[in-house]
């Protein structure tokens, strides 16, 4: 059985170049922070955000869980060290509080795809083709080694990465992790959202799905009913429950549900077809 899988928000860059807070901008409606901790929650057990000693009380980082730095000074490798230590018999999933590109579904299928028994699990940047350290799976087994790193006074998370047992995934997205910087590249990233949410909003219409959903146990009492047949734009399950999750009080997060697609289980980024039967299966009492 694989650890349990804990989520870590990087928040304790200093944004020298963006001479603004990076993880209080808004792309999505909120700060950066706050919807990054929001994606990982969804797919993680718990999750908290990594923090400088003298961040703890900034506004919006005060209002959420904080591992604090123990070595600050040395970069996001004092973040994943920390996590690690405080919580060694967990696994973490890692990202940089300054994705903004970052999706539910890359994060589904780095979960999906996860190797528990490489220290880590991560993407191969599709630019240079070396591992993407800020949005990766750390396990247990990586701690002693981050440690001895650490101790050897190197502070690059990706140079551990491409010296050390870690699984790499082709980025399915080219500029799903692009990091954003400047105030130039702030402007240009908030015009391209806006431009995808506009171009996917004209698309939505040509992209509905018919499907039936069924609802067991506790799903059935919070739905209301034992199934129905809906019109959506979703293209994968995990698209589909964060839908029924707006329309219904289902409060479980996806790592706590297994999914059926046609009787068949599935992983959360399976694409979806037309007619398919889809089944979001809760945990048995006790479990």
């Amino acid at each position: 059985m694989s650890p349990p899988l804990f989520g870590l928000v990087l928040t304790g860059g200093a944004s020298t170049r963006m001479q603004r807070d990076k993880a209080t901008l808004s792309y999505h409606g909120k700060p950066q922070l706050q919807w990054a901790y929001d994606l990982l929650s969804d797919v993680c057990a718990a999750t908290f955000i990594s923090v400088r000693p003298d961040q703890r009380d900034e506004p919006t980082r005060a209002a959420l869980p904080q591992i604090v730095d123990a070595r600050p000074g040395i970069g996001p490798i004092a973040g994943i060290s920390a996590a690690l230590t405080q919580h060694p018999k967990a696994a973490w999933l890692v990202v940089a509080c300054d994705l903004p590109f970052l999706t539910a579904d890359l994060l589904q299928h780095l979960i999906a795809h996860r190797d528990a028994n490489s220290l880590v699990t991560a993407y191969r940047s599709a630019h240079d083709s070396l591992p993407e350290p800020l949005c990766a799976i750390w396990e247990p087994t990586a701690r002693e080694a981050v440690m001895a790193y650490v101790d050897a006074g190197k502070q690059c998370p990706r140079k551990f990465l491409i010296n050390a047992n870690t699984h790499l995934l082709d980025l399915p997205d080219a500029n799903a992790l692009d990091n954003i910087n400047t105030t130039q590249e702030f402007s240009a990233a908030n015009d391209k959202l806006s431009a995808d949410k506009s171009a996917s909003s004209e698309s939505s219409s040509t992209n509905m799905l018919t499907l039936k959903v069924r609802y067991y146990a506790l799903f059935r009492e919070q739905a209301g009913r034992s199934e129905e047949t809906l019109e959506t734009n979703a293209a994968t399950p995990a698209q589909l429950y964060r839908e029924l999750q707006a329309r219904y009080p289902f409060k479980l997060a996806s790592h706590q549900l297994k999914v059926a697609v046609n009787e068949e289980f599935a992983a959360w980024d399976a694409q979806l077809s037309n007619g398919d039967a889809v089944v979001f299966i809760p945990p048995v009492a006790g479990g």
